[in-house]
């Protein structure tokens, strides 16, 4: 070879390897697994609660910066999966409800995994996501939208019966119901009818043949499929446990003792409280074996609260699969992972069950995020909302941050556990058409407003009519046992958080 050959053979060579270099620099798109746990409180062993048992979740937040002061917007599925998928606030994506379809009042909202296949990744959830927008929002995802009643169930068994129940008698009663052509509500009336529509479903069966364990199964497939593609992944997994009914494989019953549960402490109504911030959870009372009136029975409490604990450590065990997968599968260290409940879960505490407050058992709620670079094993104490997670992700992603969002980004807090972003969290929830509760939470307090009047109109917030005051003080009183809203003590503590809040609802758009 001559001189020149061989000088060309070196600089091709040189240039090759400086290529290949700057390929293999070149910052690769994190990958994003959102779980999403339907009525999961902070009951969990992470969260210092000592009777449920919660290994999976308690080592995810091993991995991330648990975040220990998390608020929802509204504790009700659809209007706080809709404020989290878009990082809009309530008042913004104009969906209060569970009827509203997100997309008839704000079609052209883009929401976190629609801007995520936008910027070139594969998106893809299954199981319960996006409450109150129609089909699960098809815009969201670049891979159809999985419906549970397309996973794949253990031989000898089905789809449950109505979504909810394995024993054979409901499945009976269930295929009459479609014999007649009934939808899922006349169903679940049907049902209740003939006493067969139990708050709760004890059986010896596997995990699969409940919803959350096929889900578990199809994630599994879903990340085996997405780590071999070229493209990023956004997948989104939806548990509905421990939501009601509470229905878990005996053997996660077998974990407790009923008779070693207590009970809540305080089942009384908050002195000072207005009437809205209470109901009379219809949810709970849907079901057959529940009283149309009156208070819970003692034994029956028990047997819910067992339930509860049942299946938050059912669902545990399954997203246990889904970690062990993404570990076995080496893509870990290079995939972002959030974890979230909807909202929180009323347990006996104030006489309340269910959710559809502003009280605290309603509206705090576990949130752990687990990413490339950033701190593990760490808990956080700045308050955060909902609709922090949709910036803290574009962030994390290296994309484009929406100025029209609501929240801000976590970040800094996950660089940094001890950095405090933002000192309130707000939650709301509606009481008929005219009536709103404006809850403001910090460390200390918690404020609620009920404000009369049409919502999102600027005169209900400049020049409110205030219907009812709360006012909680934490520090004395962590149980809400007493509004000091009218206390004279309080009435500089009130006058600040009024003004905060009604200055933040005025600021919106």
């Amino acid at each position: 070879m001559n001189r020149s050959l061989k000088a060309y053979f070196l600089l091709f060579m040189v240039l090759g390897v400086q290529l290949v270099a700057c390929a293999q620099s070149k910052p690769q798109k994190p990958n994003i697994l959102f779980i999403a746990v339907d009525d999961l409180k902070p009951m969990l062993g992470t969260y210092g609660d000592t009777e449920i048992i919660s290994p999976n979740m308690d080592a995810l937040a091993a991995r991330s910066v648990q975040f220990n002061n998390a608020y929802c917007q509204q504790a009700v599925c659809a209007v706080s999966r809709v404020s989290l998928f878009s990082g809009l606030r309530p008042d913004q994506t104009k969906v209060w409800d569970l009827k509203t379809n997100m997309r008839d009042v704000n079609p052209d909202v883009v929401t976190l995994p629609q801007y995520f296949m936008q910027q070139g990744y594969e998106t893809v959830g299954l199981g319960k996501l996006m409450h109150g927008a129609k089909n699960n929002d098809p815009k969201s995802w670049s891979i159809p939208y999985k419906e549970s009643k397309e996973l794949v169930y253990p031989e000898g068994y089905k789809y449950p019966a109505n979504g909810k129940y394995q024993a054979k008698e409901i499945h009976k009663a269930y295929r009459q119901s479609k014999k007649q052509k009934l939808g899922w509500k006349e169903t679940n009336q049907y049902l209740k009818k003939m006493g067969l529509a139990p708050s709760v479903e004890c059986m010896d069966v596997p995990d699969g043949a409940y919803k959350d364990g096929a889900v578990a199964l199809a994630g599994i497939e879903l990340l085996e499929e997405l780590s071999s593609n070229d493209k990023p992944f956004f997948l989104a997994l939806g548990f509905n446990k421990p939501h009601l009914p509470f229905a878990a494989p005996k053997k996660y019953w077998d974990m407790y003792e009923r008779d070693a549960i207590q009970l809540n402490p305080y089942q009384e109504e908050a002195i000072g409280a207005p009437d809205y911030a209470y109901h009379t959870w219809g949810e709970l009372r849907n079901y057959s074996d529940i009283p149309q009136q009156g208070p819970v029975p003692t034994d029956q409490q028990k047997e819910l609260i067992h339930g509860y604990r049942a299946c938050v450590s059912y669902v545990d065990a399954q997203i246990g699969l889904v970690m062990d997968k993404l570990d076995e599968l080496g893509i870990s260290d290079n995939t972002i992972i959030v974890l979230w409940g909807d909202h929180g879960w009323h347990l006996g505490d104030h006489g309340l069950w269910c959710k559809h407050s502003n009280f605290e058992q309603a509206t705090r709620v576990p949130m752990m995020i687990s990413a490339p670079g950033m701190q593990q094993g760490k808990q956080a104490n700045t308050m955060a909302e909902f609709v922090d997670i949709y910036p803290t992700l574009c962030e994390l992603s290296n994309l484009p941050v929406d100025d029209e969002l609501d929240g801000l980004s976590l970040v800094p807090v996950l660089k940094n556990s001890k950095v405090e972003i933002k000192d309130y969290a707000i939650s709301q929830y509606p009481r008929g058409n005219k009536v709103m509760g404006y809850s403001l939470r910090t460390k200390q307090y918690r404020l609620t407003l009920w404000l009369k009047g049409e919502f999102r109109k600027t005169d209900v917030y400049s020049n409110p009519d205030i219907v009812g005051v709360e006012l909680y003080d934490y520090e004395k009183d962590p149980l809400e046992k007493e509004s000091f809203a009218e206390n004279e003590e309080y009435a500089e503590v009130r006058s600040l958080l009024q003004d905060k809040l009604l200055q933040i609802l005025n600021s919106q758009p």
